[in-house]
Formats: C-alpha cells, sequence, structure tokens
C-alpha cells in the first residue's frame, strides 16, 4: 500500500497519540470530562458551529486529540454506584460559564391545559413503549399529529418519557416546562429521584423490561426515520430533543446517565441512516440534474433544472444540518460517555460507534473516530473490550473498508494479538477472529511472534477459543491450494490424496508444538474446520505406501505422530465426544448421533482391511502398536460378518496373539487384552471365534507362566536373571488378562499368592516381581466375588472367598512394613481399593454380608501414617527433572485420594484422618481440593466426630511445637502463626449456619478446654498455668461460630475447669486465656469475673495502642472477624470503653430451644469427667496462703499503684482522644446549623434525669448528624451507673464517625463539650 505524504501521516499519527505516552500504551483514564454546551445552535447560527467543529469535520485539531488537561480525571472504580464522585461533578460545572441554553421555544404559543394525569396513566408515552401492545408506527404516527397541532405540549410528553425512562417518578408541570430551562428541570428531577433503590427500567431483569429496551431503542429509531422529511429541520424538537439528552448524560444519577446514553447513541445512529438516505437523494438528484443538463436546449426544461437544483440544494442544506447533529451528539455525549465510570454505558458507546463507521464510512471511518476505539481496547472489563472487538470485526471483513484501517492496525496491532490470551473467554475468542481478518487483510502485518501465540491457543481447555485458534491456523497453513498436490503419486502409481501436503503440514506442526500428549486438543480444535481429519486413506497411504517420485519417505518420528493424530481422529469421529478437560459432558443431538454413525461405519470399513496390514508393518514398535491396537475398540464389529470380513478378522486375531508373545510394554498386553474383551462380547456374531482364539492365548500364556514359576522357585538353586524376567514377563502379561479377562478357572491363586508371601522374607524375590503378584491377587479376589451368585451363593465358594481375603489383607499389612518403597505402595494401595469392595456397604446384599471385612485398629493407624511418610513430606530434590516431580506428584495424589475414599465412605474412623487434616494449610497448592472434599464429606457422615477430629489435628500440632520450644511456646513464632492460620481455615469451613453446626463447635470448644487443663499443674513451674495454656489463643478462632447463649455455657465450663485465683505475676503468660475468656464474654453484659479470679491487664506497646486505636475509630458496630489481636493484649479488655455492638432481639435465639440443649450437654457433667483431682485444687489454694504470707504481697501492693497511676494517664490520654475526635466530627458540621438555644450541660442533665420520652427530644422527622438515640441512652446509662462521668464517657466514644459524614443538618454535638469538661475536673 502506498505510503501517505509525510504531513498528513505526522497528522494521522498525532491522532492516534495518547497523553503521555505512545500509541501502543494504554489509554487515557476514564474521566468526567467538561460537557459540551446544552442545547444545538441552530441552522441561522451555522457560521458559529462551523467556527467550533471546524469547516471540515474529517479535520481534528491536534489539540484536542491530544486530550487536553482541562479534562478531570477519576480513578476507575468497580462499584455500582448510582451516583459518579460529586466533587469532579463541581469542578465541571464550573467549566460551563458562556454555555448556550436549550433551544428557544416559541414566545407567546399557546398550551392547552389539559389534565396531566392522564399523561401519567395508560396513555403515557412510557407506558405504551413498556407494554408493547401497540405498534410503535402508530404509536409515532399519533404523536406527529400531536407535534403538528401543539409542539409544546408533545415535546412535553416526549420529555416526561425520557425522564420516565430513566426510572424517575416525578412529573414535569407545564409551569416547569414554560419557566425552566433544560438544566433546571433536570436539576428538579434529581431532587425527586429516588436514591435508595438502585433499579431502573433499563438494568431491570425480567422478560418484560428486556423488551421494554428493545421497544425503547426501536421507538427512538422510529421517530427519527417518521420526522425525517419535515420534524427535525424545523430548529425546535431536534434542538430540544438533544439539549435534554446532553444534559441528562451529564447527571450524577447512573439511570439519568445510562439511559439519556443510550437515546443518545440511539439517536445518532437514527440520524446516520438518515444521512444515508440523504446522500442517496443527492446522487440521485444529482444525476437527473445531469441527465437533463446533457439534453439538447431544445429539449431542456428550464423549470426541471430550477426545481433539481433547488432540491439538491436543500438536500445539501439538509445533510449539512445532519452532520452538525452528528458532530454535535458525538462531542457532547459520546466522548465523554466513552469512559464513563459505568461499564455498560462505556459498551453502548463501542457498541454504537462501530455501526456508524459500518453503515456511515466516509465520516466516521476516520482515525479521528477510531482512536476512541484503539484507547478502549485497554479496558479493564471484559464486556467493554468485546465490544470494541465486535465492533472492528465487521469493518475488516469488508474488502471496502478494511484498506481505510492501515493505520490504525499497525497502531494497535500488538494490543489485539495480546488480547487473544485475555482472561475473558468471550474477549479472547473475538480476538482471535479479528487476528485472522487482519491476516486476510494482509498476511505482511503479522510477525512470526504473532502467529505462533495464536498457534498455541489450539491446545486450549477452553473449547471455543481452541476452535478459533484452530480456524486461524487452518487459515495460515491449510487454505493454500497446491497443483502439484494434485499429481502426487505413490511409487506403485496409485494417485495421492489432495490432503496429503496438508497432513504433512499437520504432522510437522504436531511435531514442533512439543506437546504429543495433547494430540486429542489439536485434533478437537481442527474438527469442525477441516475435513482432511477424516481422509483415512491419506493417513494410511503414507505409512503403508513406498514415497513416489518427487516425495520425501517419512521418518520414525514423524510416522509415530501421524499414528497418535490418526488414532485421535478414529476416537472423534466414533464417539463425537470432546477431549477430557474440553467442556462438561453432553448428549448428543439427533443429527450428531446420525453423523458419528456414518464416520463409525467408513472408518470401520476402511480399517478392518488395513489395520492387519500396519500391525504387520510395526507390530516391532511398541508405541506404534500400542496406538494402533486401540482402533478396534472404535469398530462397528457387526460389519465383520454383513461384509463378510471374516478373513481379516481371523489375520487381527493372530496378529494380536503374535503381538502377545513378543512384547511385555504394560501398555500394548492391556490393549490387547481389552480389543479381546470387545470382539468376545456375546452381542456380536463374532464373539465365538474371538472366544476361541483367547482361550487359546490364555493357555499358552498360562502355561509359560508356570514354567516361569516353577524355574525361579526351583529347590537347591538360586534363580538368575533370566528366571526373573521371564518370570516377570510372565506375570505381566497374566496381569494384563487379568484386567479384563476371569482368569481363576486356570488355578493361578496358590502359585501368585506364594509369591506374595514370599516378599516377606526379605530381598529373596525382586520388587517387581512381589508388586504385580500382588496386583494380580487383588483382581483374582475381585473376580472370585464377581463369580459368586447374589441371589443363592455357594457356601463353599464363600468360605474360602472369606478365606483368601482374610490372608491377603493380613499378608498386605505387613508387607506395608516392607523396606522396599515400591512393595509398601502396591500394598497400601490394594488394602485401600479392596477395603472399599469389602466394606460395610457389602452388607446392602443380604447373602454377601458374612463376607464384609473390618480393618483393625492397628491398620487403620498404619494407613493414615503411610500418608506420613510418603505423601506429606517435601520435595528437597532439586536435580529431579519437572516431568519426574509431576509424576511423582500424582503418584502422591492417588495415595491421598485412596485414603480418602476410606473416609468419606465410612469404612475407617474419622478420627484417623487428623493427620491428614493438619497438613491442610502446609500444602494447600498440592492436596488442598482433595482434603476440602474429604472435610466436607466428613461433615456429612457426623458433625460431632469431624469438629473433634479437627481439634484433635490442631493439639497434635501444637504437641509438636512443644517439643520443639518447650512449654512455653513463642505465641509470635511463624509455626505458632501456621496453627493459628489453620485454625482460622477450620473456623470458616464451618459456614455461617451456626444452628446447623452448634453441636459441633461446643464438641470443639469442649476438646480445646480440656486439653488446656490436662495436665492443670506445670511442672516446670508450679507457680505458673498450664503447659498447654496458649492453646485458648487457637482455641478463640472459633469463638464466632458460637452462639450467644452458648458462649455462656462454654464460660461456665472453662470457670469450671481453672480453679483458684489467677496470679497477676507473669501475666503473659496468661494472656491466651484472658483473650480467650474476652471473647466468650465480648457481648454479654451479665457476665463478669469470678470473685475468686483477678486480672490484670498486659502491658501494651506503641504498636498495640496503634492497632486498638484504629479499632476505636472504625467503630465496634460491624461483626467481629475471628483474627487474634496482638500478642500480650487480651482484646477487648482494655482500660477504654468498649464499643458493643447492638444485637438485635429478633437476631437472638429463645433460651430453651432445642438446639440450645444440645450445646449444653457437651459441657454437663464435665466436673466428674475430668483428669484432674482434688488433691490439685488442694495444692492450688495452699500455694495461694503462701503467697500472701511472703513478700509477693508487698511487691503486688507496689504494682498496684503503679497500675493506678497508669490507669490514671491512660484515662487523660482517652479523653484526649475522645476530644479530637469530637473536634474532627465539628469540623464537619453544617455552617448554616441553628445554633442551640438552651446550654449544653442543661440539655445533658435534663436528659439524663428525664424519663422515657425524653428520646422523643432527639427522634424528630429527617436526617440528623449523629443517631440522637445512642446519645439519649449513653446519658439515661449515666442515671444508671455510680460513676456518671465515666458512664457519659462511654456514651461520647461510643458514638460512630461515619453518620456524621452522612448527615450534616445539625449541630447537637456540641453540647458534649461541656460534658467532655465536667469528666476532666470531675477526675481531677
Amino acid at each position: 500500500m502506498a505510503q501517505l505524504p509525510d504531513p498528513d501521516k505526522n497528522l494521522l499519527e498525532a491522532m492516534f497519540q495518547l497523553p503521555g505516552k505512545s500509541i501502543t500504551g494504554a489509554p487515557p483514564p476514564r474521566s468526567i470530562q467538561t460537557p459540551m454546551p446544552i442545547g444545538r445552535p441552530p441552522r441561522r447560527a451555522r457560521e458559529v458551529a462551523q467556527t467550533s467543529y471546524g469547516t471540515n469535520i474529517t479535520t481534528v485539531d491536534t489539540s484536542e486529540i491530544m486530550e487536553p488537561s482541562s479534562e478531570i480525571s477519576v480513578p476507575d472504580r468497580d462499584d455500582d454506584s448510582d451516583f459518579e464522585d460529586p466533587r469532579v461533578l463541581t469542578k465541571t460545572k464550573t467549566r460551563r460559564t458562556g454555555t448556550r441554553g436549550r433551544g428557544k421555544r416559541t414566545q407567546g404559543a399557546t398550551i392547552h391545559q389539559r389534565s396531566r394525569t392522564e399523561q401519567e396513566g395508560e396513555s403515557s408515552l412510557f407506558e405504551i413503549v413498556k407494554l408493547g401492545s401497540v405498534a410503535l408506527s402508530a404509536v409515532v404516527d399519533d404523536w406527529i399529529e400531536s407535534y403538528k397541532q401543539d409542539r409544546d405540549t408533545a415535546l412535553l410528553d416526549l420529555i416526561q418519557f425520557f425522564i420516565h425512562c430513566s426510572g424517575c417518578k416525578g412529573r414535569i408541570t407545564v409551569q416547569m416546562y414554560q419557566s425552566m430551562e433544560h438544566a433546571e428541570i433536570i436539576r428538579k428531577m434529581t431532587e425527586q429521584f429516588d436514591e435508595d433503590s438502585g433499579d431502573y427500567p433499563l438494568i431491570m431483569s425480567g422478560p418484560q423490561w428486556k423488551k421494554f429496551r428493545t421497544n425503547f431503542c426501536d421507538f427512538i429509531m422510529v421517530l427519527v426515520r417518521q420526522c425525517q422529511y419535515s420534524i427535525i429541520y424545523d430548529q425546535y424538537m431536534m434542538d430540544n430533543v438533544i439539549s435534554l439528552l446532553t444534559g441528562l448524560t451529564d447527571s450524577q444519577v447512573r439511570a439519568f446517565r445510562h439511559t439519556s446514553t443510550l437515546a443518545s447513541m440511539k439517536l445518532m445512529t437514527a440520524l446516520v441512516d438518515v444521512a444515508l438516505n440523504l446522500s442517496i437523494s443527492l446522487d440521485h438528484t444529482q444525476r437527473q440534474y445531469e441527465a437533463e443538463r446533457a439534453k439538447n436546449r431544445n429539449k431542456q426544461a428550464s423549470e426541471r433544472l430550477e426545481m433539481l437544483m433547488a432540491k439538491r440544494q436543500e438536500i445539501e442544506e439538509n445533510q449539512e444540518e445532519i452532520r452538525n447533529m452528528l458532530t454535535y451528539i458525538f462531542k457532547g455525549v459520546f466522548v465523554h460517555r466513552y469512559r464513563d465510570t459505568q461499564p455498560d454505558i462505556r459498551s453502548i458507546c463501542m457498541a454504537e460507534i462501530g455501526v456508524w463507521m459500518k453503515r456511515y464510512p466516509g465520516m466516521f471511518l476516520d482515525d479521528s473516530y477510531l482512536k476512541y476505539v484503539g484507547w478502549t481496547l485497554y479496558d479493564r472489563v471484559g464486556d467493554v473490550r468485546l465490544c470494541c472487538l465486535r465492533c472492528l470485526l465487521p469493518l475488516y471483513d469488508t474488502d471496502e473498508l478494511a484498506p481505510k484501517l492501515e493505520l490504525f492496525t499497525n497502531r494497535f496491532k500488538d494490543r489485539i494479538v495480546e488480547m487473544t490470551l485475555d482472561k475473558e473467554y468471550d474477549v479472547a475468542v473475538q480476538a482471535v477472529k479479528l487476528v485472522i481478518e487482519i491476516f486476510k487483510f494482509s498476511e505482511n502485518v503479522l510477525a512470526d511472534k504473532d502467529c505462533e501465540n495464536v498457534y498455541e491457543l489450539v491446545y486450549s481447555s477452553h473449547r471455543a477459543v481452541a476452535q478459533a485458534a484452530g480456524e486461524f491456523l487452518n487459515t495460515k497453513l491449510f487454505s493454500k491450494e497446491n497443483e502439484e498436490a494434485k499429481n502426487l503419486k505413490t511409487k506403485k502409481g496409485k494417485k495421492r490424496s489432495e490432503n496429503t501436503p496438508l497432513i504433512r503440514d499437520l504432522v510437522q506442526f504436531f511435531i514442533e508444538s512439543e506437546l504429543h500428549e495433547h494430540g486429542a486438543y489439536l485434533v478437537d480444535s481442527l474438527w469442525e474446520i477441516n475435513d482432511m481429519l477424516k481422509d483415512w486413506e491419506c493417513m494410511t497411504d503414507l505409512l503403508l505406501e513406498e514415497p513416489g517420485r518427487g516425495e520425501e519417505a517419512m521418518d520414525d518420528r514423524q510416522e509415530t505422530s501421524l499414528i497418535e493424530i490418526m488414532i485421535c481422529c478414529v476416537k472423534q469421529a466414533a464417539t463425537g465426544e470432546y477431549p477430557v478437560g474440553r467442556g462438561p459432558t453432553r448428549k448428543l443431538t439427533t443429527k450428531e448421533s446420525k453423523q458419528v454413525m456414518e464416520d463409525k461405519t467408513k472408518l470401520t470399513e476402511h480399517f478392518i482391511v488395513t489395520l492387519p496390514q500396519l500391525l504387520a508393518k510395526y507390530n516391532v514398535d511398541a508405541e506404534k502398536v500400542a496406538n494402533l491396537l486401540q482402533i478396534p475398540l472404535y469398530f462397528d464389529l457387526e460389519i465383520y460378518t454383513t461384509s463378510r470380513q471374516e478373513k481379516n478378522l481371523d489375520l487381527l486375531l493372530r496378529h494380536i496373539c503374535d503381538i502377545v508373545d513378543k512384547h511385555t510394554d504394560s501398555e500394548v498386553l492391556e490393549n490387547c487384552s481389552k480389543v479381546l474383551e470387545n470382539f468376545c462380547n456375546e452381542n456380536f456374531a463374532i464373539s465365538g471365534k474371538s472366544n476361541v482364539a483367547r482361550s487359546t492365548l490364555i493357555d499358552a500364556l498360562v502355561q509359560r507362566y508356570k514354567e516361569a514359576f516353577q524355574e525361579f522357585f526351583q529347590e537347591g538353586e538360586e534363580p538368575d536373571e533370566d528366571d526373573a524376567y521371564a518370570l516377570m514377563a510372565s506375570l505381566k502379561r497374566i496381569y494384563a488378562f487379568y484386567c479384563c479377562h476371569d482368569l481363576n478357572s486356570w488355578g493361578l491363586w496358590d502359585s501368585l499368592f506364594a509369591i506374595v508371601k514370599g516378599g516377606q522374607d526379605g530381598n529373596t524375590i525382586p520388587e517387581e516381581i512381589v508388586c504385580k503378584a500382588i496386583a494380580c491377587c487383588s483382581h483374582a479376589v475381585l473376580w472370585f466375588l464377581e463369580g459368586l451368585n447374589e441371589s443363592n451363593p455357594d457356601k463353599t465358594q464363600m468360605k474360602e472367598l472369606k478365606k483368601r481375603v482374610g490372608h491377603f489383607f493380613k499378608t498386605c499389612h505387613q508387607l506395608m512394613y516392607h523396606q522396599q518403597d515400591k512393595i509398601q505402595e502396591e500394598a497400601y494401595i490394594t488394602i485401600c481399593d479392596l477395603l472399599i469392595v469389602f466394606s460395610k456397604n457389602l452388607s446392602n446384599t443380604p447373602t454377601f454380608e458374612p463376607l464384609a471385612y473390618e480393618p483393625d485398629k492397628n491398620l487403620q493407624l498404619q494407613l493414615s501414617g503411610f500418608l506420613n511418610d510418603k505423601v506429606f513430606i517435601e520435595d528437597d530434590d532439586d536435580d529431579m527433572d519437572e516431568n519426574q516431580k509431576i509424576e511423582e506428584l500424582h503418584k502422591r495424589r492417588n495415595f491421598l485420594a485412596s485414603f480418602c475414599k476410606l473416609v468419606v465412605y465410612n469404612v475407617v474412623v474419622i478420627r484417623n484422618a487428623a493427620d491428614m487434616f493438619k497438613y491442610y494449610m502446609r500444602f494447600y497448592n498440592d492436596y488442598g481440593d482433595i482434603i476440602k472434599a474429604t472435610l466436607g464429606k466428613a461433615r456429612e457422615i457426623n458433625k460431632v466426630s469431624t469438629a473433634k477430629t479437627l481439634a484433635l489435628s490442631l493439639i497434635q500440632l501444637f504437641t509438636e511445637l512443644q517439643q520443639e520450644q518447650g512449654w512455653n511456646v513463642d505465641r509470635t513464632s511463624e509455626g505458632y502463626q501456621a496453627i493459628k492460620e489453620l485454625a482460622r481455615r477450620f473456623s470458616l469451613s464451618f459456614g455461617l449456619d451456626q444452628i446447623k453446626n452448634r453441636e459441633a463447635v461446643a464438641a470443639m470448644h469442649k476438646e480445646g478446654i480440656l486439653f488446656c487443663v490436662n495436665p492443670l499443674e506445670n511442672s516446670q513451674m508450679p507457680e505458673g498455668p498450664p503447659p498447654n495454656i496458649a492453646f485458648l489463643e487457637i482455641l478463640a478462632e472459633f469463638s464466632n461460630k458460637l452462639m450467644r447463649q452458648d458462649k455462656k455455657v462454654v464460660l461456665a465450663f472453662l470457670d469450671r475447669q481453672f480453679p483458684g485465683p489467677i496470679p497477676q505475676e507473669d501475666n503473659e503468660l496468661w494472656a491466651p486465656y484472658l483473650m480467650y475468656r474476652s471473647y466468650l464474654v465480648q457481648g454479654e453484659g451479665d457476665v463478669s469475673m469470678p470473685a475468686n479470679k483477678t486480672i490484670t491487664v498486659a502491658k501494651r506497646g506503641r504498636a498495640a495502642k496503634r492497632k486498638q486505636k484504629a479499632a476505636d475509630d472504625t467503630g465496634m458496630w460491624q461483626v467481629k472477624d475471628s483474627h487474634t489481636p496482638a500478642r500480650g493484649i487480651p482484646g477487648p479488655l482494655t482500660s477504654t470503653v468498649i464499643k458493643r455492638r447492638r444485637t438485635e432481639p429478633d437476631q437472638e435465639s429463645e433460651p430453651g430451644t432445642e438446639s440450645e440443649l444440645g450445646s449444653e450437654r457437651e459441657f454437663e457433667g464435665e466436673q466428674t469427667s475430668q483428669q484432674v483431682s482434688l488433691s490439685g485444687r488442694q495444692r492450688h489454694k495452699r500455694l495461694a496462703n503462701r503467697r500472701a504470707n511472703s513478700s509477693y504481697t508487698r511487691r503486688r501492693r507496689q504494682q498496684q499503684r503503679q497500675v493506678k497511676h497508669l490507669g490514671s494517664l491512660t484515662f487523660i490520654a482517652d479523653l484526649v482522644t475522645v476530644s479530637n475526635k469530637i473536634s474532627r466530627l465539628l469540623r464537619l458540621c453544617d455552617s448554616n446549623s441553628t445554633p442551640v438555644e438552651k446550654s449544653p450541660v442543661s440539655i445533658v442533665v435534663q436528659v439524663a434525669e428525664s424519663s422515657e420520652d425524653s428520646e422523643e427530644l432527639f427522634e424528630k422527622p429527617g436526617k440528623s448528624f449523629v443517631k440522637r438515640t445512642l446519645l439519649v441512652r449513653s446519658v439515661r446509662n449515666a442515671r444508671r451507673s455510680r460513676n456518671r462521668t465515666a458512664s457519659i464517657f462511654t456514651g461520647i466514644s461510643s458514638i460512630p464517625e461515619d453518620l456524621a459524614v452522612r448527615h450534616q443538618r445539625h449541630v447537637s454535638l456540641l453540647m458534649l463539650i461541656p460534658c467532655l469538661t465536667i469528666c476532666l475536673f470531675s477526675f481531677l
């Protein structure tokens, strides 16, 4: 494409230049820009409009393109607020000086004073459009007739229609319409708008409102279309409508902005259609004029020429008028709303600008408009980005428009390619489709790196993205016609398929992608795009036929890849299923099922003949044979008989027997076994011949196995490597056929179990042989069970089976202690699998109930201990390959899943899962999904047992930490914090339903408290707390799951477990107890510390004070989080007053309910069950007496005096804090508030001493500066309290600061300043 001249090129580059950075960077921030003048200039002011907009609307000033700094940027927000930032709008309003108002109405116009009630009823435009019962064209015709009779009244109806469509119930009266400008009307409607409701018609759900949105858009389009010949040019209707909509788009109310923006954009789309009609009329008139002028002078009609010239001039003037309207709406609405804070509004702008560019490219398909789409490609909301791509796609798809996008493509190509990896799949799909259109437009635009980024998406797990990438791959590599391919022939002269070069390219692409295990993904991506994947003859000819002249022979790697792709194609054609991970399992439609049957028949007819040839050629290559043996699994086996292909069947069975004899690869042998199982199905006629071949083959395999067994266990001789290899090869074949066929009739159990028992002797038998023998015995047991008759089983067979199962379990249990890891793992997997089969669930069949096997306690502990040794271990081997690490992780996940199945099916006790649950957080990335699912299933079995198991897992971790650090663990250490984090996760797993988990949570608290007091005496510090006291801080994470009445029960139980007074020395050691107790006391005003306990608040550092101050500032009105305060701070028990959340009466459960009894039962009678002896309590009392008679008393008194002094300082500091807080509140007061007439002190005293009716002093209608009720109740508490000053101080500090910001009307808070003065002097 020719290069643009330098001046034009520089100008176009400047159009795309982003503010402060290059064009390829991110877009400018969304902002609420200074609105365009309200009211469109009339035609008589066209010169002014041309001066404002420029004589050539396609020429854009670079200062405007650079996004002038006068626009006010706002940060991106995800909130769904109905209002924009009022501060920004305030600044915006200041820049509206000198703007024009709406179009002036005709002075002295008569307005019919008809009733507006009828308009608001069913006959209003809003109701008619909402119901949709009348054709919109008829509605518009009626409105036009009304407009012709009285345009002010009709226009008022239209304006009211837009107001009602925004969800505003306000009504514009005739007086308002006559006396107010549009801006004043909008301001009045904003005041009448319902702020509490966030719904309005455009976002309301339901079929009615969805239909309304469509009718609303259609109404605007029909209105403009039917007014396009007269009314829209009267300089009145369009002036007022555009003025109103432009003003509404600048509103703070989201409903107004959203509705008016949609109306403006649809109005602009309708005007674009009018402009197109004018262009067509102008062309038609011009041709008529030229034809008339081309006539001879004698035949020319001067009147007709003058008429055509006048008509042309009128059309041009109308066209200019429409262009001015479009330009004004674009600059007044679109330029500001395309980066509105609401994504729905931005999406509307992007969707409509694409329509304008497609319909009216002469005006809008220009770089000055395309830049807005390019900038919005960087929007952080997926729907907006999607709209941008959708508006660009039809432009590139049109041959006439694509060349005009050259500069845009060069500037934003990288961003479009980058969006193919978008996190929103719909956006990624559209981005790939757009890249395809760009490639079709110009193949040189995309670099190789860009194409590679799209190539890789064919392996995406999302099918739509993968198919889009497959379409790009097909367009790039497989759409070119190759004339040479039509003349290709094999060496024997057979003509090659036209798809031969394409298949070769596909194989090469698959090899270079280095993702050979994902061949099914590649095939699925191209399956519905290119038919070459069903060209079976082309694929087999490439494998069987020798290359002809001019062809290159395929190497071994290419043949392997081609066979793998061919197998994936066969599976896709025969089943119609998507690969694993490419969407959910679905049911095929009738059309798809018919297509699958046709494809299955075709591939069967072809491979019945060619598969024996392929097996004969590649019978030595294990990898190729393993893949080829999957093809018969998808055959339509009836074709063997209907097409008389018995000869090919015999040939195939012969090749299978030969392959089994030659190979020992597990995958090859298993595929052979599956093919024979499929062929021996009694539903097919070929089953008889297949059964004969299978029996013959198994006879040979059993004979070889017995010979190898005799050779290996021959007495007097040590087996050599050849004997071990022969036995191992025979066991592999036996195991492969045991998986699909019942071999028990050949009498293999005794020899196989002998090998298993021989594995206990040590290393005399290789571990591979023992593992394979264990697997064979496991399948033998299952086939024994399968052979029993459910209705009337043979008792002798059942007795024999029970005996074999018991011996086998016992032997495998012993093998779990073997020195070899592989034997341990195989024994573990076998035990887990058989325990599921022979579990208590087997008793569902009454005749099989004696066969149920219940594992003993030692076996259960051994299974759970296996996880600690083999699963929950760190990978410290950095030399291990990444693929090996992945395989090792999969193996460990299989081990864990095997044990979890035992828990889920209630085979092992839930308590044994404690060793697994304690690693939930530590190995969350590897096993978190498995453990979480198991925890959920365990709760379904028994919530209480599961809760106790979680408590046990925390206790185990705490005990391990004590073994490392001693009894006085460091509560700031990483290990302790990890236990607390695990406890927090366990707490979150209980959910929000406290009643449902009531007993379980109570049981957990009981287990934790009993652990803390057992033992009660501290052997290392006799005068100190119990050694496990620190566990209470961990247990506090579950306190928020207790119901209010249950906290009292738990608190009483806690007090019974900790007898005697609590010493104040070494208070840090008792901090967990104080913290846990404070969480239980929190919100319970009638619960206090027992008389025999004295608690001293722990010292707090600066960081703790700052944290407490932050908590005071934010308030305690929200539900307490489950986090634990900093070390040394006993939670809410501080010197400052607690601000507690008021609990509504309906949120509390009534005492005495059934759920309450359940939790209390957990704590009844625990005094007799605990392990604390009476002698221990007596020792505590004697210890207290000795302390009283020692010098400890003097030290304690001195400490109390210091605490009093510190308390005074704390009170003063808190007083200063609250004073600062009230100062901040006072600064927010409204300067126009009415001063208080009474003395503040007299008001407070009057309220404090008044009756309950005193609350009416503050509960007057309207919004207040603070909640008066809080102040009244706080002062009333002062009357009931002994220390009135402290209680008033409590009320002051509990006032929420956020209420002051919301309601700025009154200054009743001024009365609190003298109260603070009284407090201070009373204390001094």
